[in-house]
């Protein structure tokens, strides 16, 4: 594994915007950032050979920028199918699914919640990517989920101090 191979450089941008992401407070920043990570996410695992994750991560970008302009239940329940479809075609083991039902439970994330239940869903993705990340030998991959979870959990810890904001509301931006 070369710490400065394409491959590894892609990832650490990658990085880069997952961190960026997960420091936000405000739900419509964290979907675009997340779409910018996982659009280069994408290009990564393509270039690591993992194809499943690769595919997870592109329909990602998609679901992340959809999520911000709607809630609908059936575009949700088309993009966890869109998953299970990708995980048929590229899955070629038990770690091939991390990424994919990683990616469709933190759908039900993105469509149907916010502020600290979002977070908590996500924070279970993301401990589904980092096994994947660790098994795909990536390197900024699996320091950004790692960082992601530390992130993710004192942003919950953030909003949740935070005066005047509904921590645990089904609606709204927080």
């Amino acid at each position: 594994m070369q710490l400065f191979s394409l491959a590894q450089c892609v990832g650490y941008v990658v990085f880069i915007l997952g961190v960026g992401a997960f420091l936000q407070k405000v739900d419509r920043r964290l979907k675009f950032l997340l779409a910018s990570e996982s659009l280069a996410y994408s290009l990564h695992f393509a270039l690591l050979g993992n194809f499943s994750a690769a595919a997870s991560a592109l329909i990602s970008c998609f679901r992340s920028l959809l999520s911000m302009k709607t809630r609908s239940p059936w575009l949700a329940a088309l993009i966890v199918g869109v998953y299970l479809v990708s995980g048929i075609a590229f899955a070629r083991s038990a770690a091939g699914w991390l990424p994919v039902i990683g990616s469709a439970v933190a759908t039900l994330a993105m469509f149907f919640m916010r502020g600290i239940p979002m977070r908590l869903v996500l924070l279970s993705s993301t401990l589904m990517w980092l096994a994947n990340n660790i098994i795909s030998k990536s390197i900024g991959g699996t320091l950004l989920e790692f960082c992601i979870a530390i992130i993710n959990i004192s942003t919950i810890i953030r909003i949740f101090r935070s005066p005047g904001t509904e921590p645990l509301a089904p609606a709204g931006e927080v």
